[in-house]
């Protein structure tokens, strides 16, 4: 795998502008750099389908899913001051969104730059200080003094979309990734990666992979993506939460720079064990770094996957983020690079009879 190639691709599809619901950038930069692995189909969700030239139609089939969407925000309201009320989009803690940078689309399609904002403490009464910070007491700035000037001169509606503003970043040195998004435009990328790692490989499965839209608010588009490809087993690229930062020692199972994660359980989703299992074995067997996490909470695509017809066996791949559901991920390249790495020798070795097992 190029470094650099995957690097820019990774910046490029981390900085597409694209909450859930409005994904239409990113997967669109997604199939320009997936396009020379096989063939494209979208639907109206604004799910992408890329189906790997060299399948045969007659073969077991493997999904490999991720989601385009990311976290943000809609505009509910505009105040008489010109600020924007606004909604979250996917899971926030309200306690994080105030002094950011954001961009708000207008009716123009233009983004517009504004700063998350919450009552400066110089006119907080003492029980303001000390209450919890609510969603509905941070708004957006834009610069705006007035309602007809943030309607009239910026052309802001409500129902505009709202995305955190952050460019993306490496660090070679310490093989540190800074970026917005990272849940999960690095699973979008892992995506393409493999399918570009397996180009012209010989294969006993045929590959699809399924970009899907709107995770973050319940697993919408995978609902379709899973009906549309029906799979016969599937791998779910996501960027897990790190806890490196927020939990003892004993208790880490989700660390930056140690390799991908594979969950056992979520709110979701109980992992299939006898999958989760080859894939575990065939890890010490090359030895690629991971790390596997039992899970209370938090869900990702896999939930809806392995529902459908008569189940799906799926396993989740996760790269590591560190404070995802944020404006900013710190994330390390060599964890995407094996996570990669771990989905493509899956795919060498997986056949009809192995999967009639899981």
């Amino acid at each position: 795998m190029d470094k650099y190639r995957t690097l820019m691709m990774i910046s490029d599809i981390s900085n597409a502008k694209g909450i859930s619901g409005f994904e239409d950038e990113a997967v669109q930069i997604i199939c320009t750099y997936s396009q020379n692995y096989g063939s494209q189909k979208g639907d109206s969700l604004r799910n992408l389908y890329i189906y790997r030239r060299e399948n045969s139609g007659d073969r077991p089939v493997v999904l490999l899913d991720a989601h385009s969407d990311e976290l943000g925000f809609m505009v509910q309201a505009i105040r008489p001051n010109g600020t924007l009320q606004i909604i979250p989009i996917g899971g926030w803690v309200a306690s994080n969104i105030p002094a950011h940078m954001v961009w708000v689309r207008n009716a123009d399609g233009k983004y517009i730059r504004g700063i998350t904002a919450s009552k400066p403490p110089h006119f907080m009464t003492e029980a303001e200080r000390k209450a919890p910070l609510e969603i509905n007491n941070i708004t957006i700035d834009i610069g705006s003094t007035s309602y007809s000037e943030t309607v009239d001169k910026y052309k802001i509606r409500i129902g505009a979309p709202v995305v955190p503003d952050a460019a993306f970043e490496y660090d070679e040195e310490n093989d540190r990734m800074i970026g917005k998004a990272f849940d999960n435009r690095l699973g979008c990328a892992a995506v393409v990666s493999t399918l570009q790692e397996l180009a012209e490989d010989k294969l006993d499965v045929d590959i699809v992979g399924a970009i899907a839209a709107q995770e973050e608010v319940g697993v919408r588009g995978a609902t379709v993506t899973a009906r549309t490809v029906k799979p016969d087993v599937a791998i779910v690229f996501e960027g897990s939460p790190a806890d490196d930062t927020c939990v003892e020692a004993y208790a880490i199972q989700t660390a930056i720079k140690k390799g991908p994660m594979l969950r056992h359980i979520d709110a979701g989703m109980i992992t299939n064990p006898r999958f989760q299992k080859f894939a575990l074995d065939l890890a010490e067997k090359l030895q690629i770094p991971v790390q596997e996490a039992v899970r209370s909470a938090g869900a990702t695509n896999g939930a809806a996957i392995h529902l459908i017809e008569q189940g799906v066996p799926v396993i989740v791949i996760g790269i590591p983020v560190r404070y995802a559901h944020t404006h900013y991920g710190i994330s390390s390249y060599a964890d995407y690079e094996n996570g990669v790495r771990l989905a493509c020798e899956i795919l060498k070795n997986i056949n009809r009879e192995i999967i009639m097992g899981f």
